[in-house]
């Protein structure tokens, strides 16, 4: 009996273990908006399946942060004259501690993207934060701050959103888009500035990047992707690709739009990285790896057509990519190919970023409904979520848990059916 239990203890441990796991950063731990935990809820509403859910200040598209029993998120309050970074109990809601930075700066921006868009990122031992023209904050998990550093106003005309991102030592935030647009790695011990690079700085609704670069490993190399507007309005934009260590630019591939929200996608282990451009813009997949500009030997495909507008970032999975298009349409694509396997309409605004768990996906919509979908090259719609009030932010994954931002609350939604 006695070895009977422990082999159950065992199991239990090993089954909680293998359902749990942290959401450090936007996009998740490995940048790729992919989660390893199973278990997850499938359906749910305002009150089912809700473990519970807090108010929050004000509105904001920021996505929340997970580490250990501990949620992390910004926040805006007097219409983004205070920003806050937030800590919660994962378990209970209860809010654990708030660090607030004032920003005196009057930002201008589109009123679907109010202040704090940035969401946080965590290496497990300190919380950062980018405001922005409110500056970067650093505090430890229990809330002390570490320092803070002032990078100076932003000025666009649809506001910010880019994430920051660890590497190594450095802390990795882009300050932009607009005026200026610059990118910089910071010494994240410190906040000192380790290196920059001056990107095209124009402040206008239709050129700019409000993306997140992402990091992928080419050989022995790292590199860090980063879609770029190119040199003006109406010409074509790029991903650039660059030495995360000094910021030294290794490469450039063109044929991307010049306003670009979602983030890089990436697939089949870091060998192709997929941009999307906003604004009616094309889409394009390239091959990491190049040098100099390598738009002839290392751009895979780009859509030659008019594409819908795509805000949220998409995901790639055994071969397909699965994008949403703001006008409430799913695509799954062939990733190497960029080849239509199937268009499928959901319903309202999608503007969130799909999530991929236990083979499904999650994507939500402007008017308050998630969407469950199977990751299969055919279209298979599982199930139809709704809370009922405006959802920007994208779904979070965390120890069997998921986590929904709206405009008015922050949910976890408890796993199972």
């Amino acid at each position: 009996m006695p070895f009977r239990l422990l082999a159950v203890l065992m199991m239990a441990t090993f089954c909680a273990h293998a359902s749990a796991g942290n959401w450090p950063a936007w996009r998740g731990p490995d940048a790729t908006g992919i989660s390893s935990d199973t278990g997850l809820a499938v359906h749910w509403g305002a009150t089912k399946n809700i473990r519970w859910k807090v108010p929050l200040a004000e509105p904001c598209n920021s996505t929340p942060i997970v580490w250990g029993n501990q949620v992390f998120m910004t926040q805006g309050l007097d219409g983004g004259k205070r920003r806050a970074l937030m800590a919660l109990n994962r378990l209970t809601g209860e809010v654990l501690w708030q660090q607030e930075v004032q920003c005196s700066v009057e930002e201008t921006t589109h009123r679907q993207n109010p202040s704090c868009s940035a969401s946080p990122v965590t290496d497990g031992n300190v919380v950062y934060a980018n405001f922005t023209s409110g500056g970067v904050l650093a505090c430890r998990l229990d809330g002390k701050p570490l320092w803070r550093r002032d990078l100076g106003a932003v000025l666009s005309r649809w506001g910010n959103g880019g994430s920051p991102v660890i590497h190594g030592n450095l802390l990795i935030v882009f300050h932009g888009p607009g005026q200026p647009s610059i990118l910089y790695g910071l010494d994240r011990r410190t906040g000192k500035t380790v290196w920059t690079s001056q990107e095209m700085a124009i402040n206008s609704r239709v050129f700019g990047s409000w993306s997140t670069p992402v990091i992928v490993k080419v050989g022995s190399r790292q590199e860090m992707i980063m879609p770029l507007p190119g040199g003006e309005i109406g010409g074509p934009g790029w991903f650039k690709g660059y030495d995360p260590a000094s910021g030294k630019t290794l490469w450039q591939v063109d044929g991307l739009g010049n306003e670009v929200y979602a983030m890089p996608i990436v697939g089949d282990g870091g060998r192709i990285v997929v941009g999307v451009s906003g604004h009616n813009g094309p889409t394009m997949a390239v091959r990491p790896g190049g040098n100099g500009n390598a738009t002839k030997t290392h751009r895979l495909w780009t859509t030659d057509s008019r594409n819908p507008q795509r805000v949220g970032s998409g995901i790639i999975h055994n071969g397909h990519l699965f994008l949403a298009d703001a006008n409430g349409v799913l695509q799954c694509l062939q990733a190497d190919s960029g080849e239509l396997i199937y268009r499928e309409r959901l319903a309202g605004n999608l503007w969130g970023s799909v999530l991929l768990a236990d083979g499904r996906l999650y994507v939500s919509n402007l008017e308050g409904d998630t969407f469950v979908v199977k990751a299969a090259a055919e279209f298979e719609l599982i199930a139809k979520n709704s809370v009922g009030e405006p959802t920007y932010a994208a779904l979070a994954a965390a120890h069997g848990d998921l986590f929904l931002r709206t405009h008015q609350h922050l949910y976890c939604i408890g796993g199972g059916n």
